[in-house]
């Protein structure tokens, strides 16, 4: 029986790029506003806007990857563009007859340049009019946020209690698998990420387990299993365990490859919103399988 039943079975930056563009723009709405007077039609200066409910700005998150093996791991739920704008002063300004002051007085406003990068070629870029003294706020995507606080709380692949690397498992013996708790590995795990004023929480907790065995099996649980005792006798788990019908003696190194992959569950809030992220980790142990062994 062994271990089986024995201790296991237990931007594109675009604010390198602004001064060359911003410059020549800047320039072109100059030379556009002296000629108003002599032109049918002025150029068409409003390039976009930016109301897209990817906008966002000053969040400094990076991109993610899915799926790595081991105690690392992708974040699913983080494909959202990350979309950052910045808003840059139009200095010289252009004159008042300008279309681009939508009628607006220059001694009373002031104009900027936003310009906004998602690492693609649709940018919604343009310019905008605001009160002197009263530069445009960056609006926060709170869900932006909510994966910042989510890339700060470390999130790891299971820690597996059982199988075991060391343990000794036995062809038709039930075999029990659990994983220790922490914040890190299996939750509840809590953080929050702040900008322009916006808070958003995070909190996250393993929601399953699924379990390659490495002989094709693939079982999934929905808790972190049960350790095994000695009143379990020869039992089967009743919440996570398998059965091997095969050694592993075919197997690479003569051990099967047992992967452990878990999926978070994140609910957050904040800014007014609310959502649901996902993340998943893995982790990994090589388990020997054998036969019993009859001694006459």
């Amino acid at each position: 029986m062994g271990d089986n039943v024995d201790g296991h079975q237990a931007d594109r930056s675009r604010a390198g790029l602004l001064a060359g563009p911003l410059a020549a723009v800047t320039g072109a709405l100059v030379l556009a506003a002296a000629s108003v007077a002599h032109a049918d039609h002025d150029p068409d200066v409003q390039a976009g806007t930016c109301q897209s409910v990817k906008f966002c700005v000053g969040v400094g998150v990076g991109g993610e990857s899915e799926g790595a093996t081991g105690q690392a791991g992708g974040s699913s739920g983080s494909s959202a563009s990350r979309l950052k704008c910045q808003y840059t002063k139009v200095e010289p300004e252009p004159p008042a007859a300008h279309p681009a002051w939508e009628g607006k007085d220059p001694a009373t406003f002031d104009m900027y340049f936003r310009s906004c990068s998602d690492g693609g070629l649709d940018n919604p870029d343009g310019f905008i009019v605001v009160p002197r003294g009263h530069p445009p706020v960056p609006q926060v995507d709170a869900r932006e946020l909510a994966q910042h606080a989510v890339d700060s709380m470390t999130l790891l692949g299971p820690d597996i209690a059982s199988p075991r690397a060391a343990g000794r498992y036995t062809v038709g013996v039930p075999m029990w698998m659990w994983v220790q708790q922490s914040a890190t590995t299996y939750g509840p795990n809590s953080a929050s990420a702040s900008a322009g004023g916006v808070t958003v929480t995070a909190t996250a907790k393993v929601s399953k387990i699924v379990w390659a065995m490495g002989d094709g099996a693939i079982v999934t649980c929905t808790g972190p299993g049960t350790p095994y005792t000695s009143s379990g006798a020869m039992a089967v788990s009743p919440t996570c365990g398998h059965l091997y019908s095969t050694t592993s003696a075919d197997a690479r190194s003569g051990r099967f490859a047992v992967t452990a992959t878990s999926t978070w569950a994140i609910a957050w809030q904040g800014g007014g919103q609310a959502g649901q992220l996902t993340a998943v980790r893995r982790s990994a142990v090589p388990v020997a399988v054998g036969e019993v062994q009859v001694v006459r």
